[in-house]
């Protein structure tokens, strides 16, 4: 049988422009959807796990929409509560050379906003399932959704499932001291504690010597302190960080690293040119849960993991459309890209 993963958060409508137009440029929008613990679930789901993805929707079209986008690829929206009265949307304008992207969120008052603690009957949810994951994200929407989180991790680790988070720090929807303070309690239930250059710094102070994610450089001994002392504070049993060497917008070098509370692991490292960046973290995420889910050692973990993600760069929207078979081959050294006949 298949393990089971709960993921939980807000899935939103993504509208952007055409290639490289800028927001003022365009004259239409292209529709797709995707939100962190959605695009994890989608990820999942292609690599052949139970993946159930819980959220809040309206009732209406653009709802079913949000829904349908996820049955698509496999995904359970058995428990998707439907109420409210919208769906969440962001403006994505990619960036290209020395512009960076662009997102503005319209996502106020958004059905999985206006949740209660009354819709999620999260013993019935976690029925059956092996792991939890959220990120930083769904808590940063207001007080009431951070509970709902709480009573989730809570909930998850009386049932003895595995918690994962993604720090994912969004200084648009909350303050660092906000973040620190929320994250701080949500992190007592977490086992695997996913982050990228900044989260750390920006959510629990942690900082990486001798690392400028700006001028693309990355110190491998800065990053197993701040992995260190994540694990001391919080006494994770796995934290993974991916390491991102912005060059320009388009071009990134891409790897990671493993700590398992023992040793440190770093992936192989890849130069990406970048088609669409977005979800790239949370394609990290889904690799790092289904590697661990079937049994790979800590350095086939994150090579998984890194290379999931790296496959992710090359595909235009928030889902990761790969297989095991595609991340395994590129993990295994072949970064050819040549035409497969």
């Amino acid at each position: 049988m298949a393990k089971k993963v709960i993921t939980f958060g807000e899935i939103m409508l993504r509208l952007a422009p055409e290639g490289y137009y800028r927001f003022v440029q365009a004259d239409s929008f292209g529709a797709t959807y995707g939100g962190g613990e959605a695009n994890v679930a989608v990820s999942l789901a292609n690599f052949g796990l139970d993946a159930k993805f819980v959220t809040k929707l309206p009732k209406h079209e653009i709802g079913q929409a949000a829904v349908n986008s996820l049955r698509k690829y496999g995904v359970d929206t058995e428990h998707i509560v439907r109420s409210g009265d919208r769906v969440g949307i962001y403006f994505l304008e990619k960036g290209a050379s020395q512009r960076p992207s662009k997102v503005i969120y319209d996502r106020a008052g958004s059905s999985i906003a206006m949740a209660d603690a009354d819709d999620f009957d999260w013993k019935t949810i976690f029925e059956g399932a092996d792991w939890f994951h959220f990120t930083g994200i769904t808590p940063a929407l207001n007080d009431q959704v951070a509970a709902i989180c709480l009573t989730a991790c809570r909930e998850a680790k009386a049932k003895e499932l595995t918690v994962s988070c993604d720090l994912n720090y969004r200084n648009k929807l909350w303050s660092k001291e906000k973040a620190g303070e929320v994250m701080s309690e949500l992190c007592k239930y977490v086992d695997v504690c996913i982050a990228n250059e900044e989260d750390a710094a920006d959510v629990f102070g942690i900082k990486a010597a001798n690392t400028n994610v700006y001028e693309g450089s990355v110190n491998h001994e800065g990053y197993k302190d701040v992995a260190r002392q994540l694990k001391d504070r919080f006494g994770f049993q796995k934290v993974a960080i991916t390491l991102r060497e912005s060059l320009s917008a388009n071009d990134n070098n891409w790897s990671a690293m493993l700590f398992d509370g023992q040793d440190y692991y770093f992936s192989k490292k890849y130069k990406m040119h970048i088609v669409d960046r977005v979800g790239g973290g949370d394609s990290f995420g889904a690799g790092l849960i289904y590697a661990c889910l079937s049994g790979y050692n800590s350095q086939e973990t994150i090579e998984f993991a890194a290379a999931a993600s790296c496959l992710k760069h090359s595909i235009e929207g928030d889902f990761n459309m790969v297989s095991v078979d595609e991340v395994l081959k590129l993990a295994g050294g072949d970064a050819s890209g040549r035409v497969q006949r």
